[in-house]
């Protein structure tokens, strides 16, 4: 069983004099995920302890245009020759994710005055003041006898001269690229005050081949790229995978047999089920938040409206009754709303109705139309694609249609979906002519765009919950 393991000691200032150790006994596992156990503590001699209250390295994430944090990131220190390329790796997964998040500014490592050659030392705050470093990160790796490796890290204000955390971590040496996650995501959450991204999953449709006879495979890797799989060797035509939030399961739209079905897939097991045998086609499928039910679109005649069928007793509920087309369905992280597309007006645009069907309410008036709508996890906002004046934008609106943002536009971007903390989205971009589709994120701001490399074409990105 994967586990990342919360001790008493995560209490900041509750540690014993240089203590790291984890204590099992006292352990609540957070996350479902097997194949990897991790263990963490805050702990820090009396003298480098955290001291929160008194931490000036703080930024609020709701001000606007905020300036990074130039950040200190020296190579983690190896317990062993061996263990150099690991620690320095882990270290490169820790810059490449706080950089890439648009809030910190990684220091040249040419510019460090002070070599780190002992990370449970205290270091010389006063040159790294001189470098303008606000945090800094030391960290080790070294092999235990079991063949584990553990990981440890501590996180400074540099200005303040105090420790704001500090954490270990046991794993085997191939779950490295998590480690290096899960640390960002705790110097994010600290700095910040709110959860990190990094350690999260992308699943997303890979293409391949030529325009004509593109072949599309469902694959899962990283959320920065790295370790691509293929959930899905090709032969069916695969769209809108869709995470379950609680559980190890997609779900996705397959051509397989002519016409679109919704299925589910487990990503551990590759045990796949359809949701349903409707008479017409299903597609555009997503969990909602209890990761219970899925809501999708059911096409019967010309019509095409909104089912949510219950994946414990298999049974189904309408939930919208028209002539139009409605499609795109997400639920509002509480659960108690949707939000969908329908082009009920003459043209697509954005509503909001109940969990439980009922009166829907128009929320787009901009010009153009509205497509791809989806709640964001913090339930403030709903992101989405315009078209319009030969233009695709991605852009945010709040959930009552006020205050449109276009974040990115050009041709032609689609399909957004939120990192779990709702401050990042991620979508796909099609130049057209004999070039394919490529995965883009971009955050709240609009001005921090980063593409994401995939081994080919990539689209209709969906982004997991945190894994730990």
């Amino acid at each position: 069983m994967m586990s990342r393991y919360r001790t008493a000691n995560d209490l900041a200032g509750t540690a014993g004099p240089g203590d790291f150790a984890t204590k099992p006994d006292l352990a609540t596992p957070l996350t479902r995920r097997r194949a990897l156990t991790l263990g963490a503590a805050f702990g820090a001699a009396a003298s480098l302890r955290a001291n929160p209250a008194g931490a000036v390295l703080r930024f609020d994430l709701n001000q606007g245009n905020i300036q990074p944090i130039p950040i200190a990131l020296p190579d983690f220190l190896a317990g062993s020759p061996a263990d150099a390329e690991q620690a320095r790796s882990i270290s490169q997964i820790i810059n490449a994710n706080l950089r890439h998040s648009g809030l910190f500014a990684p220091i040249d490592p040419a510019a460090f005055l002070e070599r780190i050659t002992n990370d449970d030392a205290s270091p010389r705050f006063p040159d790294w003041r001189a470098i303008n470093a606000q945090g800094l990160v030391v960290g080790s790796i070294t092999r235990q006898s079991d063949g584990r490796i553990k990981a440890k890290f501590r996180l400074y204000d540099v200005f303040g001269a105090t420790q704001l955390a500090g954490q270990q971590y046991f794993s085997t040496p191939d779950n490295f690229r998590r480690i290096g996650h899960i640390i960002s995501d705790a110097i994010y959450e600290r700095l910040t005050g709110e959860s990190g991204y990094f350690d999260t999953r992308i699943v997303f449709v890979d293409e391949t081949g030529p325009k004509e006879r593109r072949v599309k495979r469902l694959a899962l890797m990283d959320q920065d790229g790295a370790n691509v799989r293929y959930l899905t060797r090709g032969g069916d035509l695969v769209l809108t995978p869709r995470f379950s939030p609680t559980s190890q399961e997609i779900t996705y739209m397959s051509f397989g047999q002519g016409e679109p079905r919704v299925y589910l897939l487990n990503i551990e097991t590759s045990q796949r089920e359809m949701v349903g045998n409707f008479p017409g086609m299903t597609f555009a499928p997503r969990f909602a938040p209890d990761g219970q039910r899925v809501v999708m679109t059911l096409q019967q005649g010309g019509n095409a409206n909104l089912f949510v069928m219950d994946l414990r007793s298999k049974t189904t509920t309408r939930l919208t009754d028209t002539s139009a087309i409605d499609t795109a369905p997400s639920y509002s992280p509480d659960g108690t709303r949707i939000c969908f597309e329908s082009d009920r007006g003459g043209r697509p645009q954005i509503y909001v109705m109940g969990a439980n069907g009922g009166p829907a309410q128009r929320i787009s008036f901009g010009e153009g139309s509205y497509s791809t709508p989806v709640w964001s996890p913090r339930g403030d906002t709903i992101a989405f694609t315009k078209q319009y004046q030969d233009r695709f934008a991605i852009g945010i609106m709040r959930t009552d249609g006020q205050g449109e943002r276009i974040l990115t536009e050009g041709y032609h971007n689609e399909g957004p979906t939120f990192a779990p903390n709702g401050r990042v989205l991620m979508f796909f971009r099609d130049p057209g002519g004999n070039a394919g589709p490529s995965l883009h994120t971009i955050d709240m701001t609009g001005r921090n765009e980063l593409r994401v490399p995939t081994p080919g074409y990539a689209s209709d990105p969906a982004w997991s919950p945190l894994l730990s």
